[in-house]
């Protein structure tokens, strides 16, 4: 069996954002050889997620309005932050998002839906962040 890692960086400029990383997932597929097997992408970051979905600018405006309403950026309003940070709202969102995506492969591809595609949440942005991407299969 092979395994391959690799680490993509990304730096969203606002507070939260969404970011496409499917083409640089398949890049990493191509790189690894994996031709049958499971590719793991998740943040190396406790404030941003890696969720699959359609790559509709509508639906991410809806997310991040929804994420707002459900965990406002307050930092008065979260214990967290009486430990001197500001991003309690950030951990919560992250949470609803989720933390990780597995995609099966299948010829050498990632075996997605119709319109999956795979995406980077930022919820506590203005840095530069690390996603894993690990390739497993033959």
């Amino acid at each position: 069996m092979k395994s391959y890692r690799e680490e993509i960086t990304l730096n969203i400029p606002a507070r939260m954002g969404f970011r496409n990383i499917t083409p640089q997932v398949e890049a990493a597929l191509r790189e690894s050889g994996v031709q049958e097997g499971l590719c793991l992408v998740n943040p190396m970051h406790i404030t941003a997620s890696v969720f699959i979905n359609d790559d509709e600018p509508g639906l991410h405006h809806d997310y991040a309005r929804w994420l707002e309403e459900l965990a406002p950026h307050d930092p008065a309003r979260y214990e967290h932050n009486r430990t001197g940070e500001d991003n309690g709202d950030a951990h919560h969102k992250r949470q609803v998002m989720g933390r990780e995506v597995v995609v099966a492969i299948t010829g050498g591809r990632l075996d997605f839906g119709r319109w999956e595609q795979i995406f980077y949440g930022e919820f506590d942005g203005r840095r530069a962040k690390r996603v894993l991407v690990k390739i497993i299969g033959e």
